[in-house]
């Protein structure tokens, strides 16, 4: 009975959340985005180099896919900032960089595509409830990672090098060093957000 309180709790601190969060005016949504855009640099420092790629490991793709489940479509806007405050000069870029020559380096493209696999998560999450169950999330979290951020990833990263390699050498380069810790990021994110994403409206969904 005790179990079953905490549990009906739970549910009503996320419903709260999620439908505070859906009804907040802009000024305050902007500023949700601004604090996400704030913990993707930090997570941008946790990083390291593996032999023969130019391409990081970060733990920016967790933040990216955080910032889509608990901010929505203002998930975008947060990586928005990120790249944006980013470029003119704050270094938060992985390794404490900053500046439109980073940006224009081989990791450019999947800052880019932070921005379109955050709105994206926000966008499904927030208009279909049945985006929330584990299956429909998983999905949505590597259809983000693998197509929203790895492919502007590998388009910018291709050019970078001048055109000069083939695709093989490219995904060895930029995505098969990346891939099983991306999935592993997937699916903590898919357990994080099927465990506090409400399984019912609080908000406008078109499902509901």
């Amino acid at each position: 009975m005790e179990i079953t309180i905490y549990i009906d709790k739970y549910k009503n601190a996320r419903y709260n959340y999620f439908h505070w969060r859906y009804e907040l005016n802009v000024v305050y949504k902007i500023s949700l985005a601004f604090c996400f855009a704030c913990i993707t640099g930090l997570l941008a420092q946790l990083r390291f180099y593996l032999p023969g790629t130019p391409v990081p490991l970060t733990g920016q793709v967790f933040g990216v896919l955080l910032a889509g489940i608990l901010l929505g479509k203002y998930g975008g806007i947060s990586q928005c900032m990120y790249v944006g405050i980013g470029a003119f000069g704050v270094p938060w870029f992985s390794g404490f960089n900053a500046g439109f020559a980073y940006i224009a380096g081989p990791t450019g493209g999947y800052l880019l595509g932070f921005i379109f696999a955050a709105f994206f998560i926000g966008f499904i999450i927030d208009r279909y409830i049945k985006s929330r169950n584990f299956f429909s999330m998983l999905i949505l979290m590597f259809f983000s990672t693998v197509i929203l951020i790895y492919i502007p990833g590998l388009i910018h990263l291709y050019l970078w090098m001048g055109a000069s390699i083939g695709i093989w050498e490219l995904l060895t380069i930029a995505v098969l060093p990346f891939i099983f810790g991306d999935i592993l990021k997937t699916v903590i994110a898919t357990l994080i957000a099927t465990s506090i994403i409400p399984k019912v409206a609080y908000g406008k969904e078109v499902d509901s």
